[in-house]
């Protein structure tokens, strides 16, 4: 894991996680476009999306751009005929 040397500011984040047809995890993290991971079990997708989060937040502050994030509303289930 990947230690952070500036000031620890603690955010939190919601991350999907799904599981797909070969049993791989597949996390998603929506207030971030594009940071994603995936892991062959829990625990390690969990330790895989955190290393993301912080590779995808030192990117945006090298960068100059700062991250407003966005509020889950909810996960629906749709029937389609």
């Amino acid at each position: 894991m990947r230690k952070n040397t500036q000031k620890s500011t603690s955010r939190r984040f919601t991350v999907l996680i799904e599981q797909n047809e070969d049993g791989v995890y597949l996390a998603n993290v929506p207030a971030l476009v594009g940071c994603r991971t995936q892991g062959r079990t829990l625990t390690e997708v969990e330790e895989r999306v955190k290393d993301a989060i912080s590779l995808y937040l030192d990117v945006a502050r090298s960068r100059g751009r700062r991250i407003q994030g966005t509020r889950l509303v909810g996960v629906h289930q749709v029937e389609v005929p």
